[in-house]
């Protein structure tokens, strides 16, 4: 059977379209006893309303465009999953696409979604694809993740820099000297912070650094853990820039004979859920990703709500990231009094007045 449509609803409940309309949509008046009919009409049809067509009428679809610079990976899913139960909740669909981390295809997914969707959150950590969705969107509300603290627009930023500065400082509290730091991806601003967090808390402790080249990934983490274990004067403790490449490069690590935390003590960043799965478990800088995807999606819907304008008192949400002390970092075995230095830094939050 044909699925039923507005017009046999209406020739059921004996009125006009425009009468069935205004019942389903809530947009018109019309009297109880019409009501009443029409609602018995569709539940005997099981009319299901067309979602384009309801659009076409309303200007308003119920759908948010959700672009990322990927798809694989746990703090994608964990990002999605917050912004699919805030979605759910308030009434909305998601459509998610992939810009692939290329600035032409960001565009591409962006034109697609006009006219399909109310309002876009645009993860990129790439100021130029930034700027590229808002012009691209035009009127449509848009909400950017992760694009810098000076993105012009309603925003949503990690305090990338106070995270890596508390990460060097846990190391050296416990009593860590040789610290290398595993980069991510060139020309990535949430890279670049970390890697600039990192640099400062070294200088400031005078102590020497070591750059490793990663790509944000478990394969780049296992290859620099390898290089790092090779080396003459090897490191006795490591930043990485995400926890894949923690993850990565601890694998490495255990593999060439060198102990965590025993040898060489591994902070990561995000705390995915598999960071407290590994063995050892990874101690890593928090910041709750489904939780931050679903701030993203209430905030957009606020804006599509207000018809887009921009929240001034609110530009830009600076989510300060939480110190999580676990195992790779814990030396009990080693030297009691760094333990001890290093547990009281566990599950501490950066400083209200830190900046990106």
């Amino acid at each position: 059977m044909k699925p039923a449509t507005i017009r046999d609803v209406a020739r059921r409940a004996d009125v006009s379209v425009a009468s069935v309309s205004r019942v389903l949509t809530g947009a018109g008046p019309v009297t109880d006893a019409t009501r009443k009919r029409v609602m018995e009409a569709v539940e005997a049809l099981q009319y299901v309303p067309h979602s384009g067509a309801r659009s076409l009428s309303t200007s308003k679809t119920s759908t948010v465009g959700v672009i990322l610079p990927d798809l694989y990976g746990e703090y994608f899913s964990e990002l999605i999953r917050g912004m699919d139960l805030a979605a759910r909740a308030l009434g909305y669909h998601l459509i998610v696409s992939s810009s692939h981390d290329d600035a032409e295809e960001a565009s591409a997914a962006i034109r697609s979604m006009r006219g399909r969707v109310d309002g876009l959150i645009v993860l990129s950590p790439h100021l130029g694809a930034a700027n590229l969705a808002g012009s691209l969107a035009g009127r449509l509300p848009v909400l950017l993740m992760n694009a810098g603290a000076d993105a012009g627009r309603p925003s949503i930023v990690v305090d990338n820099h106070g995270g890596a500065v508390a990460a060097v400082e846990h190391l050296i509290a416990t009593g860590r000297r040789r610290i290398a730091h595993i980069a991510g991806p060139t020309g990535n601003l949430e890279a670049e912070a970390r890697l600039a967090g990192y640099l400062e808390a070294m200088a400031a402790a005078g102590l020497p650094t070591t750059v490793v080249d990663g790509a944000f990934t478990k394969a780049s983490g296992h290859e620099a853990g390898v290089q790092l274990a090779a080396m003459a004067t090897r490191p006795d403790g490591v930043f990485a820039a995400n926890d894949n490449m923690a993850i990565g490069a601890m694998l490495a690590l255990q593999e060439a004979g060198v102990r965590v935390p025993e040898d060489l003590a591994v902070v990561g960043f995000d705390d995915v859920p598999l960071a407290g799965l590994v063995h050892p478990g990874l101690t890593t800088l928090r910041i709750n990703i489904a939780e931050m995807g679903r701030s993203a999606l209430e905030r957009l819907v606020k804006l599509i709500q207000s018809a887009g304008a921009a929240d001034a008192d609110a530009a830009c949400e600076v989510v300060r990231p939480q110190l999580v002390v676990r195992p790779s970092t814990n030396p009990a075995t080693q030297n009691p009094t760094r333990a001890s230095r290093a547990s009281a830094a566990a599950a501490v939050p950066l400083p209200e007045g830190e900046n990106p």
